[in-house]
């Protein structure tokens, strides 16, 4: 399969807002190089040192690449993108050269150029990412390892989103209960559940290349060999009472989400969302109360938060 790589040469302040605006167009999945990774990276608790003289990397800036598939008809999306990252100043966001370029590019180039940057990622005291094409020993008597091969879908554990909601699980997970993981991406969120004491957890995604590396995140993980996962439209249609629901999506969607998180949600039970940047905070938490929702938690992470909600006693 063909993809289309829309590339945009801009500052390593704007990197996030504009992966999140090329996710709420469609991509499939999005890859960054700032020269800042380089630039800051001097050893990690992991051992790893870095030749930065040798290693081959953006010199200045940052480069977002988002990769659409091939019967994405991009006229539609393009001036959208355009017209978005434009007005990322009025925000205080620098976008520096702002050039835009589209590219073709075969799924196998895509599916290794992020390797070389992906590296074990502590996100708690409990949890490590490690991609499944490193060795890597834990430190520590209670650590948890969730081998992770993320492919072409979302959450590869190094975004704040994703390490807010990793960190949200952690809060709200004592053992025994029943998860759905909204817009599963990689999965990751799925297999931290399970090594957080979820008895059960069920997974749904829209994109059926996000439900395939899903499943093949599961079997690199035995702790998870039991999750269900499966393409559905959010949670319409599912009937399964949970005791958390986490969802790591974009706000926009997230508002969709709502009522069907009220109805599958058991009373005193917790919502968790995230993938919210800081301007759509107040929309997303008037909807929530609005719904009867109560804010319990709130997590920030530079321009990203991650809300934890509670349904109260007798919610319905």
């Amino acid at each position: 399969m063909k993809w289309t790589e829309i590339k945009v040469t801009t500052e390593s302040e704007a990197v996030e807002a504009i992966a999140n605006i090329m996710m709420e167009a469609g991509a499939s999945g999005v890859a960054i190089e700032d020269a800042l990774d380089v630039e800051n990276f001097v050893g990690d608790p992991f051992g790893e040192l870095l030749d930065k003289e040798n290693f081959k990397h953006i010199q200045a800036g940052a480069v977002v690449m988002a990769y659409f598939p091939e019967t994405t008809f991009l006229p539609e999306i393009f001036p959208f993108i355009k017209e978005s990252i434009t007005k990322l100043p009025e925000f205080g966001l620098n976008i520096g050269a702002n050039k835009v370029e589209t590219s073709e590019v075969a799924e196998s180039d895509w599916a290794s150029a992020w390797k070389k940057y992906y590296h074990p990622v502590a996100v708690s005291r409990f949890l490590t990412i490690v991609p499944n094409w490193e060795k890597y020993t834990a430190k520590q008597q209670d650590e948890r390892i969730i081998k992770l091969d993320p492919g072409m879908a979302f959450g590869t554990g190094t975004h704040p989103t994703t390490r807010l909601t990793l960190q949200a699980l952690e809060m709200v997970l004592h053992g025994g209960e029943t998860v759905l993981d909204v817009g599963t991406g990689s999965g990751v969120l799925s297999i931290a559940s399970k090594y957080l004491g979820a008895a059960a957890v069920h997974a749904y995604d829209l994109d059926e290349v996000a439900v395939s590396a899903a499943k093949e995140n599961m079997d690199l993980n035995p702790v998870a060999s039991d999750v269900e996962v499966v393409a559905n439209d959010l949670l319409q249609g599912i009937e399964i009472q949970a005791d958390v629901i986490v969802a790591n999506i974009l706000a926009d969607i997230i508002l969709r989400l709502i009522p069907d998180a009220w109805r599958l949600l058991k009373d005193t039970g917790s919502l968790i969302v995230s993938g919210i940047i800081k301007e759509k905070k107040s929309v997303v938490i008037e909807a929530m109360v609005a719904q009867g929702f109560v804010v319990d938690q709130l997590f920030q992470q530079g321009d990203w938060l991650a809300i934890i909600l509670k349904k109260p006693e007798d919610g319905e």
